[in-house]
């Protein structure tokens, strides 16, 4: 078996729960937690009869990179690992994989599944489990899958059931919760420990050592100053005028100024109740308006002719689309202003002043003969698509030897990448074929990224727990942490207060660590038993909420042109995921677009053809058809993109577990009875 030397840091942190203790291990990113793991899960294997260690993480990435480079090199000689993700076939006999190996690693969704299905070859138990690791542990809160799994735990604990797995939890930080002073921070630590019914450890006696193992980054501010001139900015707030005049904004409704986040709360609230009244022009004015202000917060942040692309692709899809005087004026507005504003997008003279900063800060690291590696932080897929094609046409970035690739999360959709895709990414970074990541907040945690001499964040505003994982990428010698951004703006001051917190997490957790043992235990218990009586209220909230209506009376209608499209009686669940229309009468009211494609196949259904409102010229997107069990064509629709009719008045609801009523489970043979009877002859 390989050998595992551990740093005397590490071997503190593992001591207790060697001895079987439920604990958390707190190491900041770079310090060696998942080595930390794999030492205890060995020990474990050996010293425990039939022991069965399941390792959870948060993301199907980390399933395949624990398994290949942490737990397998010093585990597979010995005993039986089985990596497990939504993309394998073991899921859908998981209970069978957890009983005939020994080291499970898999996303946490797998194992909560497998608790809650009854079928014999998919169910666990966790009394099947004797030692549970949960990486990013920090995550285990409110409704997160990890927090599900631990309130199943935590319900038996409090009744007495004694055999239960052993925790142990990994995490570069717990935060504060949005704590701000110490005994709410204090509390906070003590919440996630509840949740987890474990012990938090970080190093006491070895932080010197630590520190000199994980070295923290020079940090610098790259301030610009504000724009001078902004007269594209300007122009669009003029025709965001325009737009609020032909509204005629009812008097009870202010809204804040244009170009932030405020304003955009304001504008999706607008549509909402636009949605409820049956408004036309409000609802439509105010989706508008919110093409715009993302237009001035991307100008802000990016290039004028990004801001500019943004609003015209937008467009692009409404001009054919028009339904009455209000798509008219709006479609309008544009395009009168569009020559204009892209004459206003291409004049270098008022470019973004960020830009030229980012420019700068990227050439102080990277040079011909530099053998530097970066990433480079922003807040969307969207932002971080655009940046990359600035590096690309960037002559004095391509001249420093800048070979830029994107790095975003994993998933279904054009914007996404997959996990093939984020493999080979990593790969080319690690061996040199690139040297800067351009990445979503996917890169600050869990990916297996290679130390970096150059972290720079730009246009983001997270919390302490995000600052200080990208601030643990970088780990070389004499490295840089970079914050770009304006004068005064929001991300200095985002990231003065992350600074505050994240000493308050620090005090906090030494606070928590530093608490008489039956005290501590004391309060855990309170605690729990506390979130499990709150989740018993929230699930009688939302059994109720569920039961205000019944289905039949509920009328779905198109978002858009606010047709009247089905019933609620019309929708049935399948497999406890897809929400689909089973009466045949739904057809007229939808016309079949393009292929949907995904990045994975699907045991019992596949993908089919987008579906739209039929209505005139609505062309509202509903979803999709979906082909179940290679016999049912089923409209799978989304419900952001419905208003609900209720007896009430109307209704809008982000995703399905919000309406009013129940949904019940679609039955494949009563459908097929129904639709297909010739197979029952």
């Amino acid at each position: 078996m390989a050998d595992l030397g551990l740093y005397t840091y590490q071997e503190e942190v593992v001591e207790r729960a060697l001895q079987r203790e439920n604990t958390i291990i707190c190491l900041p990113t770079g310090g060696g937690k998942t080595r930390a793991a794999v030492y205890v899960a060995q020990r474990h294997l050996e010293t425990t009869p039939k022991a069965k260690v399941v390792v959870l993480v948060n993301t199907v990435h980390l399933v395949g990179q624990h398994h290949d480079n942490e737990f397998k090199p010093y585990l597979g000689r010995n005993y039986t690992l089985v990596p497990v993700s939504g993309v394998c076939e073991e899921k859908d006999f998981f209970g069978k994989v957890v009983q005939e190996s020994d080291v499970v690693i898999c996303t946490a969704q797998i194992l909560y599944n497998a608790l809650t299905n009854m079928e014999e070859n998919k169910h666990v138990e966790l009394s099947d489990i004797t030692l549970l690791i949960i990486d990013e542990c920090h995550h285990t809160h409110k409704e997160s899958v990890y927090n599900k799994i631990m309130g199943c735990y935590v319900e038996k604990k409090l009744k007495g059931k004694q055999k239960l797995p052993q925790i142990l939890g990994l995490t570069a930080s717990l935060g504060t919760g949005g704590a701000k002073t110490p005994e709410n921070a204090v509390e906070h630590v003590l919440q996630i420990c509840a949740n987890l019914d474990s012990a938090i450890v970080s190093t006491k006696n070895y932080a010197s050592e630590l520190k000199k193992r994980v070295p923290r980054p020079i940090k610098t501010f790259d301030i610009v100053e504000k724009r001078p001139e902004d007269p594209f900015g300007d122009h669009l707030k003029t025709m965001m005028q325009l737009i609020h005049e032909y509204m005629n904004l009812p008097p009870d409704i202010k809204l804040r100024e244009c170009g932030t986040q405020e304003y955009e709360a304001d504008v999706v609230l607008l549509e909402q109740r636009g949605v409820r009244e049956k408004n036309r022009v409000l609802a439509q004015c105010a989706l508008h308006l919110r093409q715009y202000n993302n237009a001035l917060l991307i100008n802000d942040t990016l290039r004028m002719m990004d801001a500019y692309r943004s609003l015209d692709d937008f467009y692009i899809t409404k001009v054919t689309t028009a339904i009455d005087g209000t798509d008219l004026f709006l479609v309008g507005v544009f395009q009168e202003n569009q020559i204009e504003l892209k004459t206003l997008a291409r004049d270098s003279r008022y470019e973004n002043p960020k830009m030229f900063k980012l420019e700068s800060t990227l050439l102080k690291q990277f040079g011909p003969s530099e053998k530097s590696k970066g990433i480079l932080f922003s807040k969307t897929r969207k932002s971080i698509h655009c940046l990359h094609d600035w590096v690309l046409t960037n002559e004095a970035l391509q001249k420093a030897g800048i070979k830029a690739a994107i790095l975003t999360g994993a998933g279904n959709g054009i914007s996404y990448m997959t996990q093939n895709e984020q493999a080979e990414t990593i790969r080319n970074f690690r061996n040199g074929t690139l040297n800067l990541l351009i990445a979503t907040s996917v890169a600050e945690e869990g990916l297996d990224i290679p130390e970096c001499n150059l972290v720079v964040r730009y246009g983001l505003l997270t919390n302490e727990i995000a600052q200080q994982q990208a601030s643990g990428r970088a780990r070389a010698e004499d490295s840089q942490y970079s914050v770009v951004a304006q004068k005064g703006g929001p991300e200095v001051r985002r990231e003065l207060i992350n600074e505050y917190l994240e000493e308050l997490t620090g005090k906090a957790i030494a606070t928590v660590q530093d608490m008489n043992r039956h005290e501590f235990c004391r309060k855990i218990t309170e605690l729990q038993t506390q979130a499990v009586i709150c989740r018993k209220v929230l699930e009688g909230h939302k059994k109720e909420r569920r039961s205000l209506n019944t289905a039949a009376s509920i009328q779905l209608l198109c978002r858009n042109c606010f047709m009247p499209v089905a019933s609620g009686s019309d929708i049935k669940l399948v497999d406890n995921v897809h929400y689909v229309n089973v009466n045949p009468d739904f057809r007229r009211h939808y016309k079949v677009g393009g292929q949907v494609t995904l990045q994975r196949s699907f045991e019992d259904w596949e993908p089919g053809c987008k579906i739209r409102c039929n209505n005139g010229s609505c062309d509202m997107e509903w979803g999709f058809e979906m082909k179940y069990k290679k016999i049912a064509l089923l409209p799978n629709i989304a419900i952001k993109h419905f208003a609900l009719e209720t007896p009430e008045g109307s209704m809008t609801v982000k995703k399905w577990k919000d309406v009013t009523f129940t949904v019940e489970d679609f039955s494949f043979e009563e459908y097929c009875q129904a639709n297909i009877p010739d197979i029952f002859d």
